[in-house]
């Protein structure tokens, strides 16, 4: 076993034990690390960690996400060497490499797949007959529902908790990105009686904590619980088979500002900091209105 390896294992070891990191992403910085090292067999200096990153872009031409992945690979291994005396000096100080900012379009549902993903949750409510699995379907329906009909983020979905329900208000305080929080009102009235029953079934366990979400065994759920009862529904429903809880969000900001609401209140709305953020869903509107032009525009066809 070379010096190297030893040292990719050395910080491997580490951050699985320090930082709670999965498997799947253990594996990644393993392929990352073990790349690198096999493009760069002499001493690693700041010119070669730059000719690698050349190499990646220009030669295997990969998208500069990809790249930033990797570097941040590197440079997580050099900073645990250093931090932990194992090398003098990180050779990524002050390392200086431009990425070019990757404009990408929120990724959407259709109406119509939306449309297919409520009847899921519909059949599933009124064929369930055994006490768990209604416990289930109505927590699963409370949840993507809410989803649906306000756009938030699956880690403000688990933050909920239940004195951020103001009943008399059908309204719910959001604990947001940044600890930023912000008054949501859910406009649907089948959302908020779903919201409403599956809470009434939840208190009537004895539950040590306040989260609202709660698994089979009364524990809070977590982000991945949650991605799974999407992918569960998502795959009943038989719609983009790539979709995930993200494109709910998406897909609500785009209809929000395709049926005239305007920018502003849509940022309010999500929680946006910046303004900015919330102007790449116009975008996406914009390409939905050209693709119907040229679709249906009569003109076109005279």
């Amino acid at each position: 076993m070379t010096k190297t390896t030893k040292q990719i294992n050395y910080f491997l070891e580490k951050i699985e034990n320090s930082k709670n990191l999965s498997s799947k992403t253990i594996k990644a910085y393993y392929s990352d690390l073990v790349d690198f090292v096999n493009f760069e067999q002499v001493d690693i200096t700041k010119r070669n960690i730059i000719s690698y990153l050349n190499h990646l872009r220009n030669e295997r031409n990969l998208k500069d996400t990809s790249i930033k992945r990797k570097l941040i690979a590197i440079n997580m291994f050099y900073n645990c060497l250093f931090e932990d005396n194992l090398i003098k000096s990180t050779p990524l100080l002050k390392l200086k490499f431009s990425f070019k900012k990757e404009k990408r379009l929120p990724k959407t549902l259709t109406v119509k797949e939306v449309s297919n993903l409520l009847k899921v949750i519909d059949s599933s409510l009124e064929n369930t007959k055994s006490s768990f699995n209604q416990f289930i379907s109505i927590r699963d329906a409370a949840i993507l529902d809410l989803l649906i009909t306000t756009g938030m983020r699956i880690h403000e979905v688990v933050a909920l908790k239940l004195e951020d329900i103001i009943y008399h208000e059908h309204t719910i305080l959001i604990h947001g990105k940044g600890r930023k929080q912000r008054l949501v009102y859910i406009s649907s009235q089948i959302t908020w009686d779903r919201l409403k029953n599956f809470i009434k079934l939840r208190n009537t366990f004895t539950v040590n904590h306040s989260s609202v979400f709660i698994n089979r065994y009364l524990n809070p759920m977590s982000i991945y619980a949650i991605e799974d009862v999407f992918s569960k529904y998502r795959d009943l429903a038989k719609i983009n088979p790539s979709a995930t809880p993200h494109y709910l969000r998406h897909t609500f900001a785009t209809n929000l500002l395709a049926n005239g609401a305007d920018i502003r209140s849509v940022q309010e709305i999500l929680g946006h900091a910046s303004i900015s953020t919330t102007q790449i869903y116009t975008e996406v509107t914009n390409k939905r209105k050209r693709q119907v032009l040229a679709k249906f525009n009569y003109r076109n066809k005279l």
